[in-house]
């Protein structure tokens, strides 16, 4: 390794962040010296750091985040001539391809960093109390609060449904008591009424689990972003370039898999050819790692 680029800590500044998948995504991706990086969704350097250190290529790397903080920290790259992109991945990525710009390793990690979910100013997590927000970019004009307080009934249905996978009767009680209810201000007040509306009954999860996930999504568009981004990948690949992708529920693995699927099934005409025919699971791949369990990796190489 050159002296001039010495390992960058995985971490942040509110304490350790254990990258998700990080030695799959390594072994699959196969970084090697002078190799350009993109990371999309790069959060607090967890992956990047790991991955820059293998390509000692600094200044050919461009890490994205919609997230002000984690471009704060990501700033330690920055200062090793790294180009630091401060917006949602989708719109990076279009950006990057009209500038023609290509790479040989592009990584994709669409979770909640840690740090996000366990600021209770951020409004993520039902355990922690704070304002309803759950935006990824605190630019954006719609938050939790905007939504559960505006949105119609049907909307809301249709909202906990789609994207929280509630079961419809359960997404229509929590979608009438909200908007008998509302307004709301805190993430403790609306998951202490989800919570009566599954009426006692033993979860594995938390009975609000769903219909925030639901909100998070809806507030951040994350599956339109998702949908944005796919076509733009063998663009953004030289030949020969890979493409690792960890979604973190079936929504997001769903919308990624028909992609690769409708590659391969492309035969001759297929700019993709995939490497993973089942997904790598974070529950067997690693273990030691909570933040894994709901994981999944694809990858995919361009011809």
């Amino acid at each position: 390794m050159s002296q001039e680029h010495p390992p960058l800590p995985i971490g942040d500044a509110y304490g350790q962040h254990v990258p998700v998948l990080l030695e799959a995504t390594l072994d699959l991706l196969k970084p090697i010296r002078g190799e350009k990086y993109l990371d999309l969704t790069a959060g607090y350097g967890g992956h990047a750091s790991r991955f820059l250190e293998k390509t000692e290529n600094y200044t050919g790397a461009v890490l994205v985040d919609r997230d002000e903080f984690a471009i704060a920290t990501l700033d330690r790259f920055h200062q090793k001539g790294t180009r630091l992109l401060h917006t949602d991945f989708a719109s990076a990525a279009e950006a990057l391809v009209n500038e023609a710009q290509q790479f040989d390793i592009v990584l994709v990690d669409l979770g909640v960093s840690s740090p996000q979910l366990d600021r209770a100013e951020r409004g993520f997590s039902f355990t922690r109390n704070g304002p309803l927000d759950m935006r990824m970019d605190v630019r954006l004009d719609m938050t939790a609060e905007k939504l559960v307080n505006s949105a119609s009934r049907d909307e809301l249905v249709r909202i906990i449904t789609q994207y929280g996978e509630e079961p419809l009767g359960v997404a229509r009680r929590i979608a009438d008591a909200i908007t008998k209810q509302r307004p709301f201000q805190t993430t403790d007040e609306l998951a202490a009424l989800i919570e009566k509306q599954h009426r006692g009954k033993r979860m594995k999860i938390h009975p609000a689990t769903r219909t925030f996930q639901a909100l998070r999504i809806a507030v951040n568009d994350e599956l339109g972003q998702i949908e944005r981004l796919l076509p733009l990948l063998p663009q953004l690949l030289r030949s020969g370039g890979r493409v690792g992708i960890i979604s973190f529920h079936s929504l997001e693995d769903r919308l990624v898999k028909q992609y690769f699927a409708e590659q391969k099934q492309s035969g001759y005409e297929a700019e993709l050819e995939i490497l993973t025919k089942k997904p790598i699971d974070g529950a067997t791949y690693d273990v030691h790692n909570p933040r894994s369990r709901s994981s999944k990796l694809r990858v995919a190489v361009k011809k």
